[in-house]
């Protein structure tokens, strides 16, 4: 007979309970500092967005140079993550936290004084490779810092609402500051960002490594990261040129070889970059399909919904920036019931739940129209979908996490981050380019929305499947009542 086992039971130590204890005034300052750099980074990924055509006619850089401003910071941010996430895990992660920060810093204000756009080029590339540094060793030194249970689950899911936020305020503040001070004005807000952050870093940060170091796995680590810089190479710039493109299609088939190739390195080496039995973890692997659908989705719905507000209902950038504004208030709201949720539901029914609820407002956007009243269906279907989005996140996270060692929470933790930017680059590529060249902007909406909401509800049906957890009769003396868990956290 089937019983899960992801529900809260009485002495259960799986589940959280709903009263979280109290922080002490340290681990509340810790909390900041890690999710101040996450909030930074996340920002860093629209707030140049609307900035783009202004920063191109100051610097001479041709329409088609521009999606360079944003590809130069997401192949380093993406490619080096596991390779960064396991050098903290060998070496120490504090350490890798304040190199990333300070890296973080100058890159930015290289970008803001950046001359030519080679320097500001430069800068982003840095900017991209100080996050790949951050991103995992400051989810790595949350999740070793906070205990597993109500204190983790509670920090995640404020780490969480904040880099939701962070993405979503960009877009707003981006507009703002473009306006108002000119588009220097977004790189020097990053960069007062790290250099508030950094100085309360080394004081709060507790060292963090694995208690053994074995050699770093070269080989494992080139054959990734060039297969993951491949990769996010081509489908960015695919979301600008289409796939039929020579170095598309090149930079795919090399990319999908690398990784190939890392996979069979990964299963011969004795201290591989990426542990192969991790990976066939259900939690690890459910947890990361939710995490990249969740992401991959969510982005393509802004991104469309952005060219939908402003081409067919004429919205300026405040009135669009004034929409995706109430997203961020749901996204608050949700990241202060997910944990809620969690204990009492567990984090894998939640993750499932989460994704079912995001899909299901994603199909409110089917019935988006040319008139005027369409602007409060597409504010309260997308602030809807984001709540569960939030909750989608957080959950994943967990899922993916729990029950690692704290020795792996690097590895474990580079997989959740790597899943987020390989999640935010492949959406509008795969999705968004059906809206950009369909003959009509809205018939292309409703095609995306309408494959989107289909993607979402699969994943959330299969993983439900996937991370079914079940006790199974044992095989021992017959009334000996002896069960054999099946603990898909372990396996």
């Amino acid at each position: 007979m089937a019983i899960d086992t992801d529900s809260p039971t009485p002495g259960s130590t799986t589940t959280p309970p709903l009263d979280t204890p109290r922080m002490s005034t340290r681990d509340k300052l810790v909390l900041f500092v890690l999710c101040a750099a996450q909030f930074m980074v996340a920002l860093d990924f629209s707030v140049l967005n609307v900035a783009l055509p202004v920063l191109g006619t100051d610097l001479g850089m041709s329409q088609s140079a521009l999606q360079w401003a944003v590809t130069a910071f997401a192949l380093p941010s993406g490619g080096f993550l596991l390779l960064f996430g396991r050098i903290g895990d060998l070496y120490g992660r504090r350490k890798l936290f304040l190199m990333g920060l300070a890296l973080f810093a100058a890159a930015s204000v290289l970008a803001t004084f950046a001359w030519d756009p080679a320097s500001f080029l430069a800068g982003r590339a840095l900017q991209g490779l100080g996050a790949a540094v951050i991103v995992p060793s400051g989810m790595s030194l949350l999740t070793t810092t906070f205990a597993e249970g109500p204190a983790r689950d509670r920090a995640l899911g404020i780490s969480g609402t904040l880099m939701s936020l962070g993405f979503t305020i960009g877009m707003v503040a981006g507009g703002v500051l473009t306006d108002a001070l000119g588009w220097r004005s977004t790189m020097g807000l990053l960069a007062i960002f790290a250099l508030v952050v950094l100085p309360l870093a080394p004081g709060l940060l507790p060292e963090s490594r694995t208690p053994d170091r074995p050699h770093l796995d070269v080989p494992g680590a080139i054959t990734v990261t060039g297969g993951l810089l491949s990769l996010i190479y081509a489908l960015t710039t695919a979301a600008d040129h289409g796939f039929a493109r020579t170095d598309v299609i090149a930079t795919l088939i090399v990319g999908l070889a690398l990784l190939t190739a890392f996979v069979v390195v990964e299963s011969r080496t004795e201290a591989p970059l990426v542990s192969l039995p991790m990976l066939r973890r259900r939690t690890v692997a459910w947890g990361n399909l939710g995490g990249l659908v969740t992401f991959s989705m969510m982005s393509t719905v802004v991104f469309v919904l952005t060219l939908y507000l402003q081409e067919i209902l004429n919205l300026s950038a405040w009135e669009t920036g004034l929409v995706f504004g109430f997203q961020g208030v749901m996204s608050v709201i949700a990241g202060s019931l997910t944990p809620r949720f969690i204990g009492r539901l567990g984090a894998r029914r939640t993750l499932v739940v989460s994704l079912a609820g995001q899909g299901a407002f994603i199909v409110g956007l089917l019935f988006l129209n040319a008139d005027a009243w369409s602007v409060w269906l597409a504010t309260a279907a997308v602030s809807l979908a984001s709540m569960f989005h939030l909750g989608a996140i957080i959950s994943y996270g967990l899922t993916v996490t729990s029950g690692v060692p704290d020795e792996e929470q690097g590895l474990a933790t580079g997989l959740v981050t790597s899943t987020q930017q390989i999640g935010l680059t492949v959406g509008i590529p795969l999705l968004g380019v059906l809206a950009t060249t369909a003959d009509d902007l809205l018939s292309g909406t409703r095609t995306v929305m309408g494959l989107n909401a289909a993607i979402v509800l699969a994943a959330a049906a299969l993983i439900a499947l996937g991370l079914r957890t079940r006790r199974t009769a044992g095989s021992g003396t017959i009334g000996s009542g002896a069960v054999e868990a099946e603990s898909f956290g372990s396996r």
